[in-house]
């Protein structure tokens, strides 16, 4: 079995992709956790590349590494919590997300590699990763999850406020 230069090239993100995203979880400081994050957000954004998704990529930088990063890391100074208050809350909150998170990995994997198994290789569209075929696909086929993904970010935006209200 031969090597290819495309898999190569995905495993030079794929790795540290993994890395950072096991940094994520397990660093003790939340703003080393945002870092490892926007790491992860960048080695994501080279596998879209690899993918010939260009506008994803970019917009996984420009959204996900440059928007929402910023609002998560001015959440996390704007709080300053305590070190007594975030151990307890750490704790607490490793373990459910811990938890939930291996049953919807396991969950995953089993989905995945039901699916893989006998599938064929897909075609992709000429138009996979345009400006519009990402966006005929978001405002058609994927519209209510857009929509609950916004009204999810207006709680969270209006939770960290509310929280943020009680220092102020």
């Amino acid at each position: 079995m031969s090597v290819t230069a495309e898999q190569v090239t995905f495993v030079v993100f794929a790795v540290p992709l993994l890395v950072t995203a096991v940094m994520v979880v397990t660093a003790k400081s939340p703003m080393y956790a945002a870092m490892s994050l926007v790491a992860a957000f960048f080695f994501l954004a080279g596998i879209y590349v690899l993918l010939s998704a260009h506008l994803i990529a970019f917009m996984q930088i420009l959204v996900y590494a440059g928007a929402v990063m910023v609002l998560f890391l001015f959440v996390i100074m704007l709080l300053s919590l305590g070190h007594e208050h975030l151990e307890k809350e750490r704790q607490k909150a490793m373990q459910v997300l811990g938890s939930i998170g291996a049953i919807v990995m396991v969950t995953l994997i089993a989905s995945a590699t039901q699916e893989v198994a006998g599938a064929e290789m897909a075609v992709v569209p000429l138009d996979f990763g345009t400006v519009k075929a990402v966006g005929r696909a978001l405002f058609t086929s994927y519209l209510l999850p857009f929509e609950a993904t916004s009204i999810l970010l207006l709680v969270a935006i209006v939770g960290a406020v509310v929280v943020a209200k009680e220092k102020i």
